[in-house]
């Protein structure tokens, strides 16, 4: 059963999934989101996507370099226990869909602004570390690629009708989403531990 998610479509839907649910209504979203309402929109979509990319990028190639000088068991028994953390933290937090978006006074290199603000927001973020452990267990290209578009379209989200779409649909409603793919994953990675 979990060969399955060692394909690279199946790889890439899975760390898309996962990563768009559990960015959707996060800090880098409002500060695309709070960015977009003040200045142009083309620039800092293009920010968040370099940002992300980076991003990505290092946390794939830690999670690899770690699955190749740890023991297998090691890699997916740490992998396993975050996921089920994270989720059960995302299905345990409390967030006030009516909160205020952060205030940012820019700069007039939209760009380098948002990729140095997204950069500084995200490193070492759940997602980074769940790229990281996505990256450790299934086909490192195929997480970059699925994390990177997750976070490219919540990001667009973000920019282009993040307000639209989070007075819609309720932000407590995507972190239960978020909460319920990481325990998911957790138990693949358990269940597959259980085959070694």
């Amino acid at each position: 059963m979990y060969d399955l998610l060692e394909t690279f479509p199946a790889a890439l839907a899975s760390s898309f999934s996962l990563i768009v649910f559990a960015e959707m209504g996060d800090k880098s979203q409002l500060v695309c989101m709070t960015l977009a309402a003040r200045y142009r929109g083309g620039p800092v979509l293009l920010g968040a996507i370099a940002a992300f990319s980076i991003l990505n990028l290092i946390a794939v190639v830690f999670g690899t370099a770690a699955a190749h000088w740890l023991p297998e068991t090691v890699v997916i028994s740490v992998v396993g226990i975050l996921f089920l953390l994270f989720g059960m933290h995302a299905l345990m937090h409390s967030v006030d869909d009516n909160q205020a978006l952060p205030q940012n006074k820019g700069s007039h290199n939209l760009f380098f602004s948002t990729l140095l603000l997204i950069t500084l927001a995200e490193f070492g973020d759940k997602t980074q570390i769940a790229v990281a452990g996505l990256g450790s267990t299934l086909d490192p290209f195929a997480v970059w690629v699925g994390a990177t578009l997750a976070l490219a379209v919540t990001s667009g989200v973000g920019v282009l009708a993040g307000r639209t779409i989070l007075q819609r649909l309720s932000v407590s409603l995507l972190h239960k989403i978020s909460g319920g793919l990481f325990i998911l994953f957790a138990l693949l990675a358990f269940l597959r531990l259980a085959t070694l």
